[in-house]
């Protein structure tokens, strides 16, 4: 019986805490929100990993996410309200989701 018990209430602590990333994350300020789908393969294909591996989106510096977006900045932290969609790649952008991938930040 408490070998159940210990199996529920670790199975719970593992929900919990798998979705709490979730909860938590906000659109951080001076950061824009990449969607990386369109270049998931060249990424993948860059950094030697799974397309798997690639994250679906990524928060970004704008003058980044300018870049591989192919905007203005000021039009990222205008009317799209932080966001757009990666056109391209380029070094900054795959050091940023290859920390991703490992788990580091910069």
């Amino acid at each position: 019986m408490k070998n159940v018990k210990f199996m529920l209430a670790a199975a719970g602590s593992a929900l919990i805490f798998s979705l709490s990333p979730i909860a938590f994350a906000q659109h951080s300020p001076g950061l824009v929100r990449v969607d990386l789908s369109g270049v998931a393969a060249n990424l993948a294909k860059d950094l030697r990993v799974e397309v798997r591996q690639i994250p679906t989106t990524v928060e970004i510096p704008a003058r980044v996410a300018a870049s591989v977006c192919k905007v203005k900045e000021d039009t990222l932290r205008g009317a799209q309200g932080g966001s757009c969609t990666a056109e391209t790649t380029n070094t900054e952008l795959e050091q940023i989701v290859y920390g991703q991938i490992k788990g580091t930040t910069r």
